[in-house]
């Protein structure tokens, strides 16, 4: 069974949704991989910018500007703003940098913040990824699905 597959019976009876920054939709990607997934994936968004951080995702602009968009405060309230928009049980987002470069915040390549937010909690993962563009992504992508599996084994 993939790891999408052990995501989605996990939370049967349950929604999720997804929002995506560095990983750009592969999460939503493997999760609808699986045959029957529509009974527990709503939908995600891919808000590769700020701008669509804020608008789509009610990111607060401030928010962005203290910390950066790779941030734990940012991953958890893109997970809660996911969460909202879609109206799902379950939510986790993504924010990272998959390279070439860091940003202004001195966050390294390889830096992403998982964030996870179900009706009892919020909760963000910082994680230090190796390897190119590509690994780094697919990393982030596994890392989300096991955040789902261990939160849900502790929410529910």
């Amino acid at each position: 069974m993939t790891l999408s597959a052990k995501v989605l019976a996990a939370l049967q009876g349950k929604t999720l949704a997804t929002a995506e920054s560095c990983t750009g939709g592969l999460i939503g990607g493997a999760i609808t991989a699986v045959s029957g997934s529509s009974k527990v994936y709503k939908g995600g968004v891919v808000s590769y910018t700020n701008e669509v951080k804020c608008a789509v995702l009610g990111v607060k602009a401030e928010t962005l500007e203290r910390y950066g968009a790779v941030s734990a405060e940012v991953a958890k309230q893109m997970a809660e703003g996911v969460k909202k928009l879609l109206l799902a049980d379950v939510a986790v987002s993504v924010t990272g940098l998959a390279g070439p470069g860091g940003d202004d915040y001195g966050n390294p390549v390889g830096t992403v913040y998982i964030g996870y937010s179900d009706d009892s909690i919020t909760d963000c993962k910082k994680l230090l990824l190796t390897g190119d563009r590509e690994e780094v992504r697919r990393q982030a992508v596994e890392h989300a699905l096991q955040m789902i599996l261990e939160m849900r084994l502790e929410s529910f």
